[in-house]
C-alpha cells in the first residue's frame, strides 16, 4: 500500500478518536442533532479504521515470521515459516483490497430509507398494469430484505392496475439497494386484451428518493400551506366524512403533496411531511449534482427518471439493464422479487467505475 494511501489511513483513525470523543462531550450529548451527526460519522469510519487496524497487525506478523524465518537453520522449521507467510500475504492482499474499497467515497444517503414513487407511463391500462406489477416486485424484494413498505398513496384503476403510487420502504440500508432503481422501465408483451397478439410496449417510470430527515432538510413552517379535505375511494366509514386527508403546498418551490391513505388527519400529515422532505432534499440533490463536470459521473447512470434503463420482454422471460449490458432470462423470479443478481451487478459495476477514478 502506498505512503499516500497509509497516511489518509492515519489521518482516518485520528479522525475517529476525535468523533468518539466529542460524542461524550456534556455539550454534545444535549444537543441531539450533533450527536446524530457524529454517531453517522463514527459509523461510517469504524469499518475503515477496524480493517487499517487490521492491516497493520498483519504487516507486523509478516515482519516477525520474515525475521524468524531469516534467523531459523532448521530446514523444516523454515518451510513452514515460508507456508505461514503464504497464508499472511494472501491475508495481506485481501485486507488491502478490502481497505481500497472502504476507501471509496461513500454516498451518505446510502444508509437512508427511500420513497419509492412508481407511475404508468405511455401505453394506458397496460402500463397502469405492469406499474402495479412492479410494485409488487419491489415489494417482494423488500420482504427478502426484511424492508417494511408502508404505501403513503396509491391512485388505482378499475382493472387492478396502479397510475401511480408512492411508498415508504424501511430498512437496513435501502438506498444502498434500489438507489440504480430510478429511470424508465419497460414492458414488452402481448396484453391481456390485444386479439391479434401483436406484442405492445409500455413503459412505468420509477423514482427512488432518500428520505429526508430534518437534519437534512430544514423546513420553516411559514413556508408551508396546509389543506385538509375528505377522503375519496374505498375505506369505510371515514371516507367522505371526515377531514382526515392532508394536502401541503410547499410555497416557495410550489411542491404540492397530499396524503390520504391514512384515517388518521395526523399520520397522514407525518406521511405527507416525508414525501415533502424528500422531494425538497432531492431538488437540492439535483443542483448540486450539476455542478459535478460530466467525466466525473459514474457510467451507471445519474438514476435520472427519463433514462430507460430496463426492459421486461415476456415473449423471451428476458430481463435487460441496458446501463451495464445485463441480461437473465429469468423473468417470473425477477418479478417475484429476486432482484439480487441485477441489484448486485449494479453495484459492482458502481464500484469497480469508481475504483477506477480512484486509481487515476
Amino acid at each position: 500500500m502506498d505512503s499516500i494511501t497509509f497516511e489518509k489511513l492515519r489521518e482516518l483513525e485520528t479522525r475517529l478518536a476525535s468523533v468518539l470523543g466529542a460524542m461524550s462531550h456534556p455539550a454534545v450529548v444535549q444537543d441531539p442533532l450533533a450527536y446524530q451527526r457524529l454517531a453517522r460519522e463514527s459509523k461510517e469510519l469504524s469499518p475503515v479504521v477496524d480493517s487499517y487496524r487490521a492491516y497493520k497487525e498483519v504487516l507486523a506478523e509478516i515482519a516477525k515470521v520474515q525475521d524468524m524465518a531469516r534467523a531459523e537453520t532448521d530446514a523444516e522449521i523454515r518451510e513452514m515459516a515460508h507456508e505461514e507467510l503464504r497464508q499472511l500475504e494472501a491475508n495481506r492482499e485481501s485486507l488491502e483490497e478490502s481497505v481500497r474499497r472502504l476507501l471509496i467515497p461513500k454516498d451518505p444517503n446510502d444508509e437512508k430509507n427511500v420513497l419509492l414513487e412508481i407511475r404508468a407511463g405511455t401505453g394506458g391500462d397496460e402500463a397502469a398494469l405492469f406499474a402495479a406489477e412492479i410494485f409488487r416486485m419491489y415489494s417482494r424484494f423488500a420482504e427478502r430484505q426484511s424492508w417494511r413498505v408502508d404505501v403513503v398513496s396509491a391512485n388505482r384503476t378499475g382493472q387492478g392496475g396502479l397510475k401511480e403510487i408512492i411508498a415508504l420502504i424501511e430498512g437496513h440500508r435501502v438506498y444502498s439497494k434500489l438507489r440504480y432503481e430510478s429511470g424508465v422501465h419497460r414492458v414488452q408483451r402481448v396484453p391481456a386484451t390485444e386479439a391479434s397478439g401483436r406484442i405492445h410496449t409500455s413503459a412505468v417510470t420509477v423514482a427512488v428518493l432518500p428520505e429526508a430527515q430534518e437534519v437534512d432538510v430544514k423546513v420553516d413552517p411559514k413556508d408551508l400551506r396546509i389543506d385538509t379535505f375528505c377522503s375519496s375511494g374505498p375505506g369505510g366509514q371515514s371516507v367522505n366524512t371526515t377531514y382526515s386527508a392532508v394536502r401541503i403546498t410547499h410555497l416557495p418551490t410550489n411542491t404540492v403533496v397530499s396524503c390520504q391513505d391514512e384515517k388518521s388527519q395526523i399520520k397522514n400529515r407525518e406521511k405527507a411531511m416525508k414525501v415533502l422532505r424528500a422531494r425538497l432534499y432531492e431538488v437540492a440533490l439535483e443542483a448540486q449534482q450539476r455542478e459535478i463536470a460530466s467525466e466525473r459521473r459514474s457510467q451507471v447512470g445519474s438514476g435520472d427518471r427519463s433514462e430507460k434503463i430496463r426492459t421486461y420482454n415476456f415473449q423471451q422471460t428476458r430481463v435487460t439493464d441496458h446501463r451495464i449490458g445485463l441480461t437473465v432470462h429469468r423473468l417470473p423470479e425477477v418479478l417475484d422479487g429476486d432482484l439480487d443478481e441485477v441489484v448486485d451487478s449494479l453495484i459492482a459495476f458502481h464500484q469497480a467505475e469508481k475504483l477506477k477514478q480512484s486509481a487515476a
